[in-house]
């Protein structure tokens, strides 16, 4: 399990202990965490679950797909720290994790 802490936009936190292999964003969805909206799915075939990631996760994580970037050119409030959340599966390696989100996904 790793724990991860969502952060909203206006600071509430929300940490949460991801099993190993589940996506951040099946887990907040499934914890009702606001502001990850997972329209898709999980299909990564829209951007409502993205997150911000702090440099010092970006080597811990796998590296973006081509369509995990095609979604990211299109979402309204991405940086160069946006990752979609359901792009990312919990384990050791990201044990401790906090993520923010955007004042909205839409």
């Amino acid at each position: 399990m790793a724990k991860i802490t969502y952060i909203e936009h206006d600071g509430k936190e929300h940490t949460l202990d991801v099993a190993d292999g589940t996506t951040l964003m099946e887990a907040a969805v499934k914890a009702s965490v606001p502001g990850i909206d997972g329209d898709c799915g999980g299909a990564c075939a829209c951007a409502t679950c993205m997150v911000f990631v702090p440099e010092e996760w970006w080597d811990k994580l796998p590296p973006k797909e081509d369509m995990e970037e095609t979604m990211l050119e299109f979402a309204e409030n991405a940086e160069a720290n946006s990752r979609l959340s359901c792009q990312i599966k919990a384990g050791p390696a990201i044990d401790g994790m906090r993520v923010s989100m955007p004042k909205s996904q839409h």
